[in-house]
């Protein structure tokens, strides 16, 4: 097994022999983690031959990405791997914010405020579970190989596809991919092979990680402090995983010893602080991260694209990281299918580009925010940040204002080059063209997974004679509250992306219509 200093090992798996003679693949994946492999399971699924590639030869520990949205659970209930995720999750949808020496939250929200959906707000999971699930996902999918212990060593760009080294334990061998996919992470090899780099913003503070175990009953709830007595002038998070195991963060401030931070002697007065002077825990991980909201200029380079961390970073705060990464797969997968089996010209992948940097700005916008909340550097900061704090104690208007980390939610795209602009006036009812779909119950089930990965034209009492051509139809009229929340009426329909989004709406849909808007969300 490859030792790789500072990444604690999980699982052994052990490398991957050395492949024999000539090698090639339609789309090569480079980074074995959570995006990397959801990608892969996606275009898997739709027939593609993907090979993965990762420098690892293990499933690593440490203290990774473990908040997953419901958004996130919902593209991976599309792939087969949620109800797992969840069964081993810890199931979250209330956040409480505290502030100062009070033992009530000044502040809470609920993170489903939209109920009768199939998968929760939130669940905490450790990210080595996350991957387990999906390489056990994987080895149903005959048409993914991930190759363990294989690095990129360099790559050369082409018009029809990229040329790689990769480099073995067992030797090195070169690699033709018509498509390369980079989800290699912060620090993508691949982005600095093409001289690429971030823009953003990084900011002036540090947070301590600490997970650690014990068994306590606490709600399965997260908890943010600001200035608490525990740890006065600062601010902390607590978030329950697992196997026992709870995420504690802890503000640090900018100029710090890293290496004395996460000196056990120096972590535990921080964790007994929190929890009380008799706790007795075990030390998981301990790592010192900084703030920082930055992405690439673009995303997609000619045949190399990137997703992912490689592609942006924020401040964890908020659950935004891992959960964009999936974002990022969900938006592409569908598009690059489309473009592989000739559905749609290779310039529609620019619409990746497009959307995927709408959404990396969204969430580096309410990161910063965040960041700029919870470490205010200047008086006037510290000043109004309190005030807000103080008004929502009492005053409803004032708690939208406090900002403990917005937590992640999908992003639409009103103004999206996919989207048919409604021609009637729909009065602010139902789901725009743009906009993630909102589940509800149908008869039999639940509506996201009726959807699947199709186009689908889903309508209240469909018209006979509507064109099925590669557009699935779905009729609702039997389901009252996805009508309700869709605004539908007899003789309407919506048209879903194969990514669940809204393309296009009527209040009277003909098939002419569902042809044109599904043309238009093919990019033509």
């Amino acid at each position: 097994m490859a030792n790789i200093p500072g990444i604690p090992v999980w699982r052994e798996v052990g490398a991957t022999p050395l492949p024999e003679g000539e090698q090639t693949t339609p789309i090569c994946i480079v980074g074995g983690g959570p995006v990397g492999l959801a990608l892969a399971l996606d275009l898997g699924r739709k027939g593609h031959d993907v090979l993965v590639l990762n420098k690892m030869d293990f499933v690593a520990n440490g203290s990774k990405a473990i908040c997953f949205s419901k958004r996130s659970l919902d593209i991976l209930d599309r792939l087969g791997v949620a109800q797992k995720a969840i069964d081993k999750g810890v199931i979250w949808d209330t956040g409480k914010v505290f502030w100062g020496e009070g033992d009530d939250p000044v502040y809470q929200f609920d993170m489903l405020p939209v109920k009768n959906q199939k998968n929760p707000g939130f669940i905490n999971l450790q990210q080595y579970y996350m991957e387990d699930f999906l390489l056990e996902a994987l080895a149903d999918v005959p048409t993914v190989e991930v190759r363990w212990g294989h690095e990129v060593a360099g790559l050369e760009t082409r018009n029809d596809g990229v040329r790689l080294s990769v480099t073995t334990e067992g030797g090195d061998y070169s690699l033709d991919a018509a498509w390369l996919i980079a989800c290699d992470g912060a620090k993508s090899p691949v982005r600095a092979m093409m001289g690429l780099d971030f823009e953003g913003r990084i900011f002036e503070d540090n947070f301590l990680i600490a997970d650690v175990k014990f068994k306590e009953e606490r709600p399965s709830e997260r908890w943010f402090w600001f200035d608490p007595p525990f740890f006065e002038g600062k601010s902390a998070l607590l978030h329950k995983q697992p196997d026992d195991v709870w995420r504690c963060d802890f503000q640090l401030g900018w100029d710090i010893d890293r290496e004395a931070c996460i000196k056990p002697e120096n972590v535990e007065p921080l964790v007994r602080g929190m929890f009380g002077s008799d706790i007795e825990f075990e030390e998981e991980w301990y790592s010192v991260y900084t703030f920082q909201c930055r992405r690439m200029a673009r995303f997609l380079h000619g045949r190399v694209i990137f997703a992912g961390d490689s592609a942006h970073l924020v401040s964890p705060f908020g659950a935004r990281g891992c959960n964009g990464g999936f974002a990022d797969i969900d938006n592409l997968a569908w598009k690059l299918d489309a473009v592989m089996k000739a559905r749609a010209s290779e310039s529609f992948l620019e619409t990746y580009n497009t959307e995927a940097v709408i959404t990396a700005d969204e969430n580096i916008l309410n990161s910063t925010r965040s960041t700029d909340f919870m470490t205010p550097k200047t008086a006037t900061s510290q000043a109004f940040r309190d005030a807000v704090l103080e008004l929502a104690k009492t005053h409803d208007f004032a708690r939208p204002f406090v900002n403990s980390g917005r937590l992640s939610t999908p992003v639409s795209y009103p103004q999206g080059p996919l989207n048919t602009a409604d021609a009637e006036d729909w009065a602010g009812t139902g789901v725009a063209p743009g906009s993630p779909p909102l589940d509800a119950p149908l008869k039999d089930g639940w509506l996201l997974d009726a959807l699947g990965d199709d186009f689908v034209l889903m309508g209240h009492s469909l018209p006979d004679g509507l064109p099925n051509g590669q557009v699935k139809h779905l009729d609702v009229a039997d389901a009252p509250l996805v009508c309700d929340r869709y605004g539908l009426e007899p003789g309407s329909a919506v048209l879903f992306r194969p990514d669940q989004y809204v393309a296009a709406r009527w209040k009277s849909v003909s098939g002419p219509s569902v042809a044109a808007a599904q043309k238009k969300a093919l990019g033509q």
